[in-house]
């Protein structure tokens, strides 16, 4: 009677067990945001006027930069925007401005990470968020 060995078997399954634990961490995918541990503080005076960019409800893009502030903007062109603000604080040898999203409060939370999608892939540095100080 022949039996099979399966310590083997057992070694290769450990062995893509530890492979697994370590990749999988490295897969997530997401916007990074350096969310604030305390209160939040109005912006210093001495820094550059922040970039704005607003949603509203129906999920337009609308920046405080540039021409045509007032209508919406496409995402290709937001994203074709704030690169060339970037890339003229860099060339001029000056810290990019602060860029903060501002969300209506009915958008949907889609709207706002597709928002800061195109803003990480436009080589934002670091977003914050734009909010208003609780009625009393």
């Amino acid at each position: 009677m022949s039996e099979i060995n399966v310590v083997p078997y057992i070694d290769v399954m450990l062995v893509l067990l530890v492979i697994f634990m370590i990749t999988a961490p490295l897969l997530t995918q997401g916007v990074k945001v350096d969310l604030p541990e305390v209160a939040s503080q109005p912006i210093p005076q001495e820094q550059n006027e922040p970039v704005i960019i607003n949603v509203d409800k129906s999920g337009n893009f609308y920046i405080n930069y540039g021409e045509n502030q007032d209508k919406p903007i496409a995402p290709d062109d937001l994203i074709n925007r704030v690169q060339a603000l970037i890339i003229t604080n860099e060339k001029n040898n000056r810290k990019p401005p602060p860029f903060l999203v501002g969300g209506d409060r009915s958008a949907s939370y889609g709207h706002i990470v597709e928002l800061m999608a195109l803003l990480q892939r436009a080589g934002v540095p670091g977003v914050g968020m734009i909010t208003e100080p609780p009625e009393k």
